[in-house]
C-alpha cells in the first residue's frame, strides 16, 4: 500500500509520533555499544559536544548506522512492532535512504517549503514533522544545512530529518563553497540525480583524452615528485585551456604555478619508489603505490621468488581499497606471463588468468563488484557554480576512486 493514501496532513502527523518512538528505541540500553562510542568520538577529548551536532550523529545512527548483522536501527524497530500498518512500515524504510545535502530556499509554499539541493541540483518540497513553526525565520534565497526522508514518494513530498541550520542569503559564497567541498568528496550525493552522471561520464571522456593527448598514454609510471609535477603541468594546462576558450569565467582568479600546487600525493604515494598513474575509461584517474616494481614482477615471473615482489601483489589482491584496474592491467599486457606469476603465487598450478582471473578478482573484492560504476568526475549545477565562484561558473569537481 502507498502511503499517498493517507493525507497529507495525518501522514505528517503520524511520522512525527513514529520518529519520536525511533528514537527512543535506538537510545535504548541494546544499542548503548554502538551509539555512546560515536557520541563520545564527536565530543573529543574535552567531552563537549553541542545539541545539533548530537542530533546528527543520533539520526544518522538510527537510519544509516549498519549494525553487526549489516541491519539498520530502522529495521530492527519495524521488525519487532508488529502493530505497525504497511502504510507505516512503508514510510519509516523509506527512511533508511536520506537525502543529504546543502539547500538553498526557494519559496515558501502552504506549510512546506520548495528547496534546491545545491549537491545533486533537484528540488525538494519539504515539510517538518513539528509543523510549518519550523521554518519560521527561513526566507527565501537562504540556505538550510539539514538531511530529508521521504514523506510521500508518489507525490515527492519530503520531511526534514534530525537537525536543520538556517544560514542568510548573504552567506551564499562560504555555503556554496562548503557545498562544493561536499560534492567533491561525497560523489555519492551528487549521483542521486541520474543527469548528473550521464554528464559526469561525458565530462570524464573529455578529461581523459585531454590528459592521453597530454602525457603521451594514459598509462605513466614515475617517481613521485615526477608525477605531481606532471600532474600539475596538466591542470594548469587544462585551466590555461578552458580561460583561452571562457576569458570571461576566470577574471580575477589566480592559477596555481609552482609555488603553489594543485595536486599533491597523500604520504604513502609520496614515500613511494614508483608511482603508477592511470587514467581508465571506467574507473578513472587513480594512483599506484610501487607500481614499477609490480610491473617487473609481471615482466619477470622469477621474481615471484622475492618476498618484496610476493608481498606486494598479495597486497594488490588482498587491499580492498585497490581497485581490480592494475591487476588487470598488468595480465593484459603479459598474457604470456600472468599465468606463471599466479600459479607460484597463489600455489595452484592449473591456474589460468583466462579462466580464473575474473573469479579470483571477484573473490578478493567484493565491494568492487557490488556497485555500479560512477564517473570520476562530479558535474555540479549552474547555480551551485554561480554561487561557489560569485557569480562565475566552476563546471565540475573531481573526486577520488568510486569504487
Amino acid at each position: 500500500m502507498d502511503t499517498a493514501v493517507l493525507p497529507l496532513r495525518d501522514l505528517i502527523r503520524r511520522s512525527a509520533e513514529l520518529k519520536g518512538e525511533l528514537v527512543a528505541f535506538a537510545q535504548g540500553a541494546r544499542f548503548d555499544r554502538w551509539l555512546t562510542p560515536l557520541l563520545l568520538e564527536a565530543a573529543g577529548p574535552e567531552r563537549r559536544l553541542d545539541e545539533t551536532e548530537a542530533i546528527r550523529i543520533i539520526d544518522h545512527f538510527i537510519l544509516r548506522y549498519r549494525l553487526a548483522d549489516g541491519s539498520t536501527v530502522v529495521d530492527r524497530f519495524v521488525a519487532g512492532r508488529r502493530d505497525l500498518t504497511e502504510v507505516e512500515r512503508e514510510l519509516l524504510l523509506g527512511w533508511r535512504d536520506p537525502v543529504e545535502g546543502v539547500f538553498e530556499v526557494r519559496r515558501k509554499d502552504g506549510g512546506a517549503v520548495v528547496l534546491l539541493n545545491l549537491i545533486d541540483d533537484l528540488e525538494y518540497r519539504t515539510y517538518s514533522n513539528v509543523g510549518p513553526a519550523a521554518f519560521r525565520g527561513v526566507s527565501g534565497g537562504g540556505f538550510l544545512l539539514t538531511c530529508l526522508v521521504p514523506l510521500c514518494s508518489a507525490e515527492g513530498t519530503w520531511l526534514v530529518s534530525g537537525a536543520m541550520e538556517h544560514y542568510p542569503k548573504s552567506s551564499a559564497i562560504e555555503i556554496a563553497r562548503a557545498a562544493v567541498q561536499l560534492a567533491s568528496s561525497r560523489p555519492e550525493l551528487v549521483f542521486r540525480n541520474p543527469e548528473k552522471i550521464e554528464q559526469g561520464w561525458q565530462q570524464m571522456r573529455e578529461d581523459r583524452a585531454a590528459f592521453v593527448e597530454f602525457c603521451g598514454s594514459d598509462e605513466l609510471v614515475l617517481s613521485a615528485a615526477a608525477a605531481e609535477d606532471l600532474l600539475n603541468a596538466y591542470y594548469r594546462h587544462r585551466q590555461e585551456a578552458t580561460t583561452a576558450a571562457h576569458p570571461g569565467r576566470a577574471r580575477g582568479r589566480r592559477l596555481p604555478g609552482l609555488d603553489f600546487p594543485a595536486f599533491e600525493l597523500p604520504p604513502d604515494l609520496a614515500d613511494a619508489d614508483t608511482v603508477g598513474v592511470i587514467y581508465d575509461a571506467i574507473d578513472g584517474l587513480n594512483f599506484y603505490a610501487d607500481y614499477g616494481m609490480l610491473r617487473d614482477l609481471f615482466a619477470d615471473p622469477d621474481l615471484t621468488g622475492r618476498r618484496r615482489h610476493q608481498d606486494l601483489l598479495r597486497t594488490y589482491l588482498r587491499e580492498e581499497s585497490i581497485a581490480p584496474l592494475p591487476i588487470r592491467r598488468l595480465a593484459a599486457a603479459h598474457p604470456e606471463t600472468a599465468d606463471t606469476v599466479f600459479r607460484r603465487l597463489l600455489r595452484k598450478p592449473g591456474f589460468t588468468w583466462a579462466e580464473h582471473g575474473e573469479e579470483l578478482l571477484r573473490g578478493r573484492k567484493p565491494r568492487y563488484y557490488a556497485q555500479e560504476p560512477r564517473p570520476g568526475v562530479s558535474v555540479i549545477g549552474e547555480r551551485l557554480g554561480e554561487l561557489a565562484a560569485g557569480g562565475r561558473r566552476i563546471p565540475r569537481v573531481r573526486h577520488g576512486s568510486r569504487r
